[in-house]
């Protein structure tokens, strides 16, 4: 299944993504996609009310604003330095461990959504992510049972304000967590529907490849940082993690090179889809 939200900020309603038919809206199914939808094996309820009432699920217009892809969870934990390349680009050492952070859920937005630059911004770099949407809560999982806690994979991309990351007072997650700087979406794909262990992820900023690599290459794989995860926080159903970003950052560039406004970010996931943001200046959204 592909579940997608789709709506005003602020006023996102549920979608599916169905063969042959395209994308409908499931408002009437009366749950959002969130901690309840996930904890509570939605999809596959969802699946059976289409199947049994798709005469109350219209079209959504070809127009319509697509929104994060699931509802705001109760948080996004992200993995730095999980590539290899990209730890080396950084000039980091190769974690023994995964190395944790987290992210505001207030940083979500659309995938298509503008990304308004930070108040201050010098900095701001790109990196796209696979994403894991948690379906079962999760306390000191076992590897070997991690996969049944996840409910799907998403695109994401964990935008990085440089300067406030690493130059006030060294905390990533006030460089992770400004508004719009968590676009996920378009869609999620539930896991049953996909193989995420070998997908290719890649981003551009203006036409220019940036990154290009495998989930293959993750040093730290799902089902471990499920497990690992888990013995220190309750993961819950609906939560995100973002399980880092391979080489190819503006910060790893010789010299660095960084977002500014009018640039144009398109970044996507094999089976994952695609998403495309216009960077703005501050104050340039309301």
């Amino acid at each position: 299944m592909k579940l997608f939200r789709f709506g005003p900020v602020g006023r996102e309603k549920p979608g599916l993504i169905v063969d042959g038919v395209g994308r409908v809206d499931v408002s009437a199914f009366g749950e959002d996609y969130g901690e309840a939808f996930f904890g509570s094996d939605g999809p596959a309820r969802l699946a059976r009310f289409y199947r049994e009432q798709p005469g109350q699920c219209p079209q959504v217009a070809s127009d319509a604003r697509l929104g994060p892809a699931i509802a705001r969870p109760s948080k996004i934990v992200c993995v730095g330095l999980n590539y290899r390349d990209h730890a080396l680009e950084t000039g980091a050492p190769i974690p023994s461990e995964p190395v944790l952070f987290m992210k505001a859920s207030s940083a979500l937005c659309g995938p298509y959504d503008d990304l308004l630059l930070p108040r201050g911004s010098l900095k701001t770099d790109w990196e796209v992510e696979l994403g894991v949407v948690i379906g079962k809560t999760a306390r000191y999982v076992e590897e070997s049972a991690a996969l049944e806690h996840v409910a799907g994979f998403v695109l994401l991309n964990d935008y990085s304000e440089r300067a406030f990351q690493k130059e006030r007072g060294g905390q990533f997650t006030k460089g992770k967590s400004a508004d719009t700087f968590a676009p996920v979406g378009p869609f999620v794909v539930t896991s049953d529907a996909i193989d995420a262990s070998d997908l290719r992820l890649w981003l551009s900023v203006n036409g220019e490849k940036c990154q290009d690599s495998r989930s293959s290459a993750l040093l730290f794989s799902v089902p471990q940082l499920i497990a690992y995860i888990s013995s220190f926080m309750t993961l819950l159903p609906g939560d995100l993690l973002s399980t880092g970003t391979p080489a190819g950052v503006g910060a790893g560039r010789t010299p660095p090179s960084f977002l500014k406004p009018g640039d144009i970010v398109e970044f996507g996931i094999d089976g994952l889809g695609e998403a495309r943001q216009v960077v703005i200046a501050p104050g340039a959204a309301c």
